[in-house]
């Protein structure tokens, strides 16, 4: 009798084992590990019906982890998970407050969905531009103060907003009204490939991540493959950026995404060294001390001829590169209402960014190739 109550015993554990092997091999068997290789700030876990979409860096330092759930139609949520912000997909109208965001949407043809963005006159794609005209697209004022009286009478189904640190009291507010809002963490991104992987953030809004896939896919193989011409180049020319505003001279920080791809382009950034993401913020004499020989000059999107410079400050004429008109800029490119092409469509092209910087500093190795955010100042 006891060795049949030890058997029954014995056989209702392995059951219980066995059943929750089958458990964990069902959740495995629905799920997709995270697909985002390249961007640090967020990660997106597929399930069946839903899925987990994490931001973890929305700024610099940031100290708190963001967990969305993106709940497709008759999608069943566990109840671990319902203590989350639940956005249902595919989303039909949205509001975002970068210009970084625009290209995203147009490229996954959904720049329709678009209802309400903060300046609108930052804005530089033709289609957006065109449904701004018709009235389909609301001016919200500020980032950092929404108009939230328009948004709210707008209800779009999410807000992606941005910050620059843990305090934007009006998106705090637009989801105590019972608003959805996601965190895009784009511009905090030391890569250039880590920038354009957040069209996949969208691509998972829209039920579209597939394409979203295919779209990164095509900008990575081919910003790939221009790195490995760029390889080709036989000298390695010295590069000054930046300019002056006010009274200090501003350029790119030496593991900023920009400084990466004048490396990337197989050029010697002049401070390529010094660490951090943003920008450098030097005094004049500074500048010019290390960067008067500079072969090339990449300048921000102040100034569209060399007259332009020279007026500003004489005393750009003095560096070689301006004596020898190779100066570049990326302010000729401008929206209908004066917004820079450049700083919208940038992050989501570094192919093309950096196929322009090839062809200025390496023009044999790309025969043909004319610079589309680039144009030499004259």
């Amino acid at each position: 009798m006891k060795s049949i109550v030890s058997k029954i015993a014995l056989s209702f554990v392995l059951l219980i084992i066995y059943s929750c092997k089958t458990e964990t091999k069902q959740e495995i068997a629905v799920s997709s590990a995270n697909t985002v290789r390249y961007a640090k700030g967020f990660s997106i876990e597929n399930y069946t019906g839903y899925s987990v979409v994490t931001v973890k860096n929305p700024w610099p330092k940031a100290s708190k982890t963001y967990t969305y759930i993106l709940q497709e139609k008759d999608g069943v949520l566990p109840d671990s998970l319902k203590q989350n912000p639940i956005i249902r997909i595919p989303i039909q109208t949205i509001v975002v407050t970068s210009t970084t965001h625009i290209p995203s949407l147009e490229m996954l043809d959904e720049e329709n969905s678009l209802i309400g963005f903060p300046n609108l006159n930052y804005i530089s794609s033709e289609k957006v531009r065109a449904r701004i005209d018709a009235g389909k697209v609301k001016e919200l004022g500020n980032n950092k103060t929404l108009n939230t009286e328009v948004i709210l009478d707008l209800q779009p189904n999410i807000i992606i907003g941005y910050g620059i640190d843990n305090n934007n009291p009006t998106l705090d507010n637009l989801q105590k009204s019972g608003l959805k809002v996601m965190l895009n963490g784009d511009w905090n991104e030391e890569t250039a490939l880590g920038k354009t992987e957040w069209i996949k953030f969208f691509g998972a809004l829209y039920g579209k991540q597939k394409q979203a896939d295919e779209l990164f896919t095509k900008i990575e193989e081919d910003f790939l493959k221009t790195i490995e011409i760029a390889k080709l180049a036989t000298s390695t020319p010295t590069i000054l950026a930046g300019d002056m505003f006010e009274d200090r001279w501003y350029l790119p920080k030496g593991t900023s995404w920009g400084s990466l791809l004048l490396k990337q382009a197989n050029g010697n950034y002049l401070w390529q060294e010094t660490s951090g993401t943003g920008s450098l913020s030097l005094s004049f004499e500074t500048v010019f001390e290390k960067g008067k020989n500079a072969a090339f000059w990449i300048t921000s999107g102040q100034f569209s001829s060399l007259k332009e410079m020279t007026d500003s400050n004489p005393h750009y004429a003095q560096f070689d590169a301006f004596t020898n008109k190779n100066v570049y800029s990326f302010s000729g490119k401008k929206g209908k209402t004066g917004g820079i092409l450049y700083y919208e469509l940038a992050p989501n092209r570094p192919d093309i960014v950096l196929k322009d910087l090839v062809k200025i500093m390496h023009p044999e190795l790309l025969a043909g190739y004319e610079p589309f955010f680039f144009e030499k100042l004259r």
